[in-house]
């Protein structure tokens, strides 16, 4: 049973009065350390694709990258509580979200043999530019809150985004593919050959940054690779 602090009573004072609001759905309070409401965490509930070997984000990847495994915490729907999550997130300062979000995920991914074998945690990296502006990188945070759970060493700083370049959002996953393909190198080499990386990222849709990322890294001798994300647009 956690030891009650002063800061802690002090926290639940303050919330009888200023209560906390769901990050998902920014209507109902929630309890003490959380990050969303009862009724949010029960809609919000963690698909289980990552027990598919063959699942559907799999499937889009044959071809393209060889991979051990890939899955996703979430799907991704417009106007939807997980937009809304991700949208904090990477918006509102609320790098909290995705430690919360990775710590649970870590936790089921921990159970299942092919997330086991995993050596280091790695996130797409953001441009230098653009984390300055941010103050913090969201697939970051979220790869800590996995490593943390799992078990495993977070290399945060183990690829580099080398160019930037504007938004690709409507772009279609061969035009952002060809955009960004070289944008990315890694950084940490010799800590890399030879591991079962576990890349991280926010949200996949086309999937063309997670390709870009992926090719760099299984470019290096006797690498393994898995994916791992927040949640999965349509692919």
């Amino acid at each position: 049973m956690p030891t009650l602090t002063l800061n802690t009573y002090i926290e639940d004072f303050t919330n009888l009065f200023f209560p906390k609001l769901c990050l998902a759905c920014n209507k109902s309070p929630v309890v003490r350390d959380e990050i969303t409401c009862v009724r949010c965490q029960y809609e919000l509930a963690v698909q289980e694709n990552y027990k598919d070997k063959e699942n559907d984000m799999m499937q889009a990847f044959w071809g393209r990258v060889p991979l051990e495994m890939i899955t996703s915490m979430y799907t991704f729907v417009e106007k939807g509580r997980v937009r809304n999550l991700v949208h904090q997130l990477k918006y509102r300062n609320q790098k909290n979200i995705g430690i919360a979000l990775g710590k649970t995920f870590g936790k089921k991914l921990a159970k299942v043999s092919d997330f086991e074998s995993v050596d280091v945690i790695v996130p797409v990296p953001l441009h230098p530019r653009k984390e300055r502006k941010r103050g913090y990188n969201q697939s970051e945070a979220f790869g800590q809150g996995l490593a943390e759970s799992m078990q495993k060493s977070h290399l945060a700083k183990g690829l580099k985004r080398v160019i930037h370049k504007t938004s690709l959002t409507r772009k279609s996953r061969d035009v952002r593919f060809e955009s960004i393909k070289d944008a990315y190198e890694v950084r940490e080499k010799k800590k890399l050959a030879g591991k079962h990386i576990l890349l991280v990222d926010d949200v996949l849709t086309t999937g063309a940054t997670i390709e870009a990322c992926a090719r760099k890294l299984l470019q290096l001798p006797g690498v393994k690779l898995s994916i791992a994300v927040i949640a999965q647009g349509e692919l």
